[in-house]
């Protein structure tokens, strides 16, 4: 057992002030440092109050680090309306108070004095041409308030409590008594379903078993947010991130499943005709119908409007010709949602159309038996259990009631409404996936015995549990947020961003850090430890590196 815990939590915040009063004084402190980083960037990217792309590009680190400071800045928002509600339940727990407490001091610290952009990417306030005066202000209005809670012996004292209650790591997030069922359900089926086989399939490097999928569809995954009229559950955002997050502590391939008909359900209610909504929005619901997305090609990545996958009109159909690459689970798709050029004399992205394209499931003999579509898959660090692969589409022939809409050149604007809930989805992943982590360092650090004492009586490592479990609260309340914007009918595009660009980092950060507690043994393959690392890895490219996410937030940002 830990030894004992001489102070609370709660007393090393100020004993007379709510500790929700306190964060919400350092989020409005942090906001008007914000507002003084916003006017300085602008004035180096934006000089005759537009932003101007070349000078965007010439200053990205000014500009990433806005992003970045931003969502620093939402996410202390965040937690202080988190500490507020649970206060006023009754319900806040001491570890639920530290770990806020120690997210909120840290990141005040970084927005003052150096913020992780990634490893080796320190943010100084400098480099965003930030006042001296502004970073003076910060510090003395916030950086007292939990400079406490952010101490050595106070995340000692915060690994001791989760040391005693590791239970308590899954203890309120403020989710309600439906939300809470759910959870509960999801968290079940992942440790007795997923979690026990994930690293077998990981190291056998084989598909997720087809009786966890329909296990999946008989719970409701596949069909979580797509209304009740269209054969789903008519359930929100914030539903999505609970049953991904937990899908995703048991394996990211797992919680991963449900992206695919995320999307491609997002993209048929968004854009699709009344018939495509009827005939395929069911199938999609139960299952029947298991999605791919087939977007990317080899040379474009993120450049979506260079795409050279053709759509040729050839009377009532259409022939596909081109190459795709990084497509999941496309040997078990049943349907493609795929972009293509329809239009190859209309420039950039007003050439694009979406397509529906329906194709046989493949074997493992025959992965791909659509006439004239070829496929090869690419070998993968991680995140391994529906395979990626490189796809050639020559002289694929698609009846026109395959174009989503039934328009052509709307492709790129239906793709863009899907984004909110996929970046929404990626982060509650990323969450999971974090989580996963902590519960294996945790384990590792309890169990391990060295010098006649389990490893978390050392103090960094202590403080790296207790780091873990702090980013991950922070993250999580960031994604609900983001979920809750979207529930609620907002654009979310800025907040979906921020919450994929902080729960990408905070995974993978997680999963570094469980491996260092390993060891020696964490570099062993028979360790799952291993497995969640390449799995992490993946968080911070897909849906949006990073660097895109980080330039696609900065330029909303400057453009308000």
């Amino acid at each position: 057992m830990p030894p004992d815990i001489s102070m609370s939590l709660a007393e090393q915040h100020h004993p007379s002030d709510s500790i929700s009063r306190n964060a919400q004084i350092a989020a409005d402190a942090a906001g008007r440092y914000l507002t003084a980083a916003t006017a300085a960037v602008k004035a180096r990217v934006a000089p005759d109050g537009k932003p101007d792309a070349a000078l965007i590009e010439r200053e990205q680190m000014a500009a990433h680090g806005l992003a970045w400071t931003a969502t620093y800045v939402e996410t202390l928002r965040q937690l202080a309306g988190y500490l507020e509600r649970m206060e006023a339940a009754g319900t806040l727990t001491d570890m639920e108070r530290g770990l806020a407490g120690l997210a909120i001091g840290e990141y005040i610290a970084e927005l003052s004095g150096g913020l992780p952009m990634s490893q080796g990417e320190i943010l100084r306030p400098h480099d965003m041409g930030v006042p001296a005066a502004a970073v003076e202000a910060l510090v003395s209005e916030a950086g007292t308030l939990f400079a406490e809670a952010s101490t050595a012996d106070a995340r000692v004292a915060l690994a001791n409590l989760i040391e005693a209650d590791a239970g308590g790591l899954y203890g309120n997030p403020g989710l309600d008594e439906t939300l809470d069922l759910v959870r509960d359900q999801f968290r079940r089926f992942s440790d007795e379903k997923v979690a026990p086989f994930a690293h077998g399939w990981h190291l056998r490097d084989e598909l997720i078993p087809l009786d966890v999928i329909e296990a999946m569809s008989e719970l409701g995954v596949f069909g979580l947010t797509i209304p009740e009229n269209a054969g789903g559950l008519g359930m929100g955002k914030i539903a999505m991130c609970v049953v991904s997050e937990e899908l995703s502590r048991g394996y990211i391939g797992v919680g991963s499943l449900g992206t695919r008909s995320e999307i491609a359900a997002e993209l048929i209610l968004a854009g699709g005709t009344d018939e495509q909504k009827s005939r395929i929005l069911p199938k999609i619901a139960s299952g029947e119908i298991l999605p791919t997305a087939v977007f990317t090609e080899p040379n474009t990545g993120s450049d979506l409007a260079s795409l050279r996958t053709r759509a040729t009109k050839n009377g009532d159909s259409y022939t596909i010709t081109g190459n795709k690459t990084w497509i999941t689970h496309a040997a078990r798709a049943d349907m493609m949602t795929l972009l293509a050029r329809s239009n190859p004399d209309a420039p950039g992205y007003k050439g694009l159309s979406m397509f529906l394209v329906e194709k046989p499931r493949g074997t493992d003999t025959d992965a791909f038996p659509l006439e004239g579509m070829t496929g090869g898959e690419i070998g993968v660090l991680g995140y391994r259990g529906m395979k990626e692969y490189e796809i050639g589409f020559d002289g694929v022939d698609v009846p026109d009631t395959s174009l989503l809409g039934g328009e052509e050149g709307k492709g790129f604007k239906q793709l863009m409404a899907t984004f909110e809930s996929a970046r929404i989805q990626t982060a509650a992943r990323a969450v999971g996936v974090a989580q996963a982590a902590l519960d294996l360092g945790l384990a590792y650090a309890t169990e391990r015995q060295q010098f006649g004492k389990p490893l978390i009586r050392f103090p960094r490592v202590a403080g790296k549990l207790a780091m873990m479990a702090a980013e991950i609260m922070a993250a999580r309340q960031l994604t609900y947020f983001a979920a809750r914007e979207k529930d609620q009918g907002r654009r979310c595009d800025l907040e979906a961003g921020m919450a994929k660009l902080l729960g990408a980092r905070v995974a993978w950060a997680a999963a570094d850090n469980a491996l260092q507690i390993h060891g020696g043994n964490g570099f062993a393959l028979e360790y799952p430890v291993s497995r969640v690392l390449c799995d992490a890895r993946i968080l911070n490219i897909f849906e949006g590196a990073a660097e895109i996410q980080a330039q696609v937030i900065a330029r909303r940002l400057l453009e308000s």
